[in-house]
């Protein structure tokens, strides 16, 4: 199997003794698998995984597109993830989700 050509990190705020902390998971239900469909619907080679967390709570839920090393922010709907995918289709990232 061929390794995937991006991988989008979707925090869900897993941290020391496995207890959820910050505010990724609480607002993430669903879109993990939104993010899947977009995906497959466009045809991208991506792979998804979560991750504990990833110390942006004030900014989260976060999202992080690698090897762009492109950081997401405030990713609580599917207007959110739309904008992100569309951005990885065009080659021009989500400037309004963008952490910075």
């Amino acid at each position: 199997m061929a390794l995937p050509e991006k991988l989008i990190l979707v925090c869900q705020s897993f941290r020391l003794g496995k207890e959820p902390k910050g505010i990724c998971h609480k607002q993430t239900d669903g879109l993990l698998q939104y993010i899947e469909e977009g995906i497959l619907d466009r045809g991208l080679d991506v792979q998804v995984a979560t991750t504990g967390c990833l110390k942006q709570c004030e900014k989260g839920p976060v999202l992080v597109i690698q090897p762009d090393n492109l950081w997401f922010k405030g990713v609580n709907s599917e207007e959110a993830i739309d904008a992100i995918l569309d951005g990885m289709e065009s080659g021009e990232p989500a400037a309004d989700y963008l952490l910075s």
